[in-house]
């Protein structure tokens, strides 16, 4: 029996959602038996509460184009730090 969206309502803030199918065919396959209780955006504020809050960023200067930037890991002196266009340039290599 092929999945269809079906609305369902946010247990933190009320709101409706929709619960695509292919996510619903997602949680078949992962093995889930109950469906999301939250909305997404409810979803990622509680996975960031878990997380320990927003994430802390630090100051840095890229070792590529010399631009300042910010990173979510404290720069060890020594060590190479990218921004983030020139570090998925040099990823996709």
């Amino acid at each position: 029996m092929p999945f269809q969206d079906k609305t369902l309502k946010c247990r933190d803030c009320g709101a409706d959602f929709v619960w695509t199918a292919s996510e619903q065919e997602f949680y078949q396959q992962k093995g889930f038996t109950n469906p999301p209780s939250r909305c997404p955006k409810c979803r990622q504020a509680k996975k960031q509460q878990r997380m320990g809050g927003a994430r802390q960023m630090y100051d840095a200067v890229c070792a590529k184009c010399g631009k300042p930037c910010q990173v979510p890991f404290q720069p060890k002196e020594g060590r190479p730090v990218y921004c983030q266009e020139c570090f998925r340039q040099m990823r996709g290599q």
